[in-house]
């Protein structure tokens, strides 16, 4: 184990052997850091948060501060990350709100500089926060989706995976999986074509999307009526369910 002299680790926290930590940072006592993890100067680790294998958190992270929910009593929550992550300078990263929750990070995410990931989110493997992307408490971003920077997300949004989402936009309702969006207010442009080929999904399956979002998105119709017209105009696929059970389940509308 390396730690600097000048850092401040409590003795009842748990960190591997190999685990770095850098000078002037501290590691709070319910802390359990697993192998080859480096914390960069001037961190702040605290709470109970249980950080995975080989993740990188820089210069003046903040991960395990209380919420900033003024509903919060002083229970007792949580904070979890997976596996090799990055997490930027000045990253700051708060704990449930509620009795035994906890705000979720997953595996190979990267969090640039700045960006705020409030209370009771959850974050799932592959996603990409630029730098200043706000989340508010309770939301959720799905598997490789993409946030431009400086972009503010409304609490209990769902962002679905494989979306992209433009610099200094403004996400007040969930936005559909493998989404090209932008704006303030947010405004759908189509497919995330790209991030779709990247993922590998077959070209049939985006000729299939294509025309599901042409529906939602296109047509007119409400999104009741939308997602009936879908159903039975275009042949299913893993993604156009995927999508269809997304929008089904939102409760906050989705952007349109």
């Amino acid at each position: 184990m390396k730690i600097h002299p000048t850092a401040i680790v409590d003795k009842k926290a748990r960190l591997a052997d190999d685990v770095e930590v850098g000078p002037y940072s501290f590691i709070g006592p319910n802390v359990n850091i697993a192998s080859k993890t480096t914390i960069g100067a001037h961190a702040v680790i605290d709470g109970y948060t249980t950080i995975g294998k080989n993740n990188r958190i820089f210069t003046g992270a903040v991960i395990g501060s209380i919420t900033q929910d003024l509903k919060y009593k002083g229970e007792k929550s949580y904070i979890t990350i997976g596996d090799n992550n990055i997490i930027r300078e000045y990253v700051t990263v708060n704990m449930g709100t509620a009795k035994d929750s906890a705000t979720v990070i997953g595996n190979n995410i990267l969090l640039m500089a700045y960006s705020h990931v409030a209370h009771d989110c959850i974050i799932k493997d592959g996603a990409i926060i630029a730098n200043c992307g706000t989340f508010a408490g309770y939301v959720t971003i799905e598997e490789k989706a993409v946030i431009g920077g400086l972009t503010g997300i409304h609490q209990f949004v769902r962002i679905g995976k494989l979306a992209i989402i433009g610099g200094c936009s403004k996400v007040v309702q969930d936005v559909a999986p493998y989404s090209n969006c932008d704006g303030h207010p947010l405004k759908i442009y189509g497919l995330n074509t790209i991030g779709l080929e990247r993922a590998g999904v077959p070209q049939e399956s985006r000729a299939l999307l294509k025309k599901a979002f042409k529906i939602l998105f296109n047509s007119g119709l409400t999104v009741s009526n939308a997602l009936k017209k879908i159903k039975s105009d275009v042949s299913p696929c893993p993604e156009v369910n995927y999508l269809i059970g997304f929008v089904s389940k939102s409760e906050r509308g989705i952007s349109r």
